[in-house]
């Protein structure tokens, strides 16, 4: 399979612009790429809480649909603010497209009220999290940036069947750098799940500011042994298309099996008894 991860720069509160770009980068791929990896809330930006315009739209929304559209046969996922229910929830979502139709949406989960990040104030957290069909009966799961910062949603994806793991991000350099290091957190982050959950992380983070925001981009490919098999340029746009043999998620599967014996059962009982102790949020 082909990736490419669009390491790009959006325009804050222009969709159609956004919208535009995106044509143009998977008309001048389509040729090349199997799938085509955007950032997180590449439609919109992502300090939506700046803009007074609505910039939401809906999954199925024909403007998105005739844009995948230009990556021929080539699977997109895409991110952008998801209104449902008549703009009653508002999500932070992703979702994979091929040949103009919509196949699979992922809302955001877990979101960031910290720091500089206030996304619980403009997001509803997303409802459920499930692995969805590639071609070749492959399986991927889309964590959309802080998602990833919990690894028991990359364990549930792993055990729902997923070969890979797509991680779009607007990963930004926070004001307050001694808090700690966010290239070296994702970097760790996507190498362990790699090497644990035995499985492709394709991390892609998006460049340029928005106020007191900068995205450092480096996006990367890592493969089930946990190595960084292809990685972008940091601070720049950046297309790059990489390579990757899904069957050596088979490979590594079988000669150490640490994903095999999940033990759901056990998990279950442990954390009804967590609920009952201590309730949830």
């Amino acid at each position: 399979m082909r990736i490419t991860m669009a390491q790009l720069a959006p325009a804050l509160g222009d969709v159609a612009a956004n919208l535009s770009r995106s044509e143009e980068v998977l008309s001048e791929v389509a040729n090349d790429s199997d799938l085509v990896v955007f950032p997180e809330l590449f439609l919109s930006g992502y300090s939506i809480g700046t803009v007074d315009e609505d910039m939401s739209l809906h999954p199925d929304d024909p403007r998105i649909r005739q844009m995948t559209k230009a990556a021929g046969e080539a699977g997109v996922v895409m991110g952008f603010v998801e209104a449902q229910r008549r703009g009653l929830f508002t999500y932070n979502s992703a979702a994979y497209y091929r040949a103009g139709e919509l196949l699979h949406v992922h809302r955001k989960l877990y979101l960031p009220t910290y720091a500089i990040f206030e996304e619980r104030k403009h997001f509803t957290p997303g409802p459920s999290l499930q692995a969805f069909g590639l071609p070749q009966d492959h399986r991927a799961a889309i964590l959309i940036c802080n998602d990833a910062w919990q690894p028991q949603l990359a364990f549930l994806a792993t055990q729902d069947g997923a070969h890979i793991l797509f991680v779009p991000t607007a990963s930004g350099q926070s004001r307050f750098p001694e808090h700690y290091d966010s290239q070296t957190y994702w970097l760790d982050i996507t190498r362990f799940y790699a090497r644990m959950f035995q499985v492709f992380v394709v991390f892609v983070n998006r460049v340029g500011s928005e106020g007191d925001l900068h995205f450092w981009g480096g996006s990367h490919v890592v493969d089930p042994w946990g190595e960084v098999v292809a990685q972008a340029k940091q601070d720049i746009e950046e297309v790059l298309t990489v390579d990757i043999d899904l069957a050596q998620v088979a490979r590594r599967r079988r000669a150490i099996p640490l994903v095999k014996e999940a033990r759901l059962g056990l998990i279950r009982r442990e954390v009804d008894r967590l609920l009952r102790e201590d309730g949830d949020l």
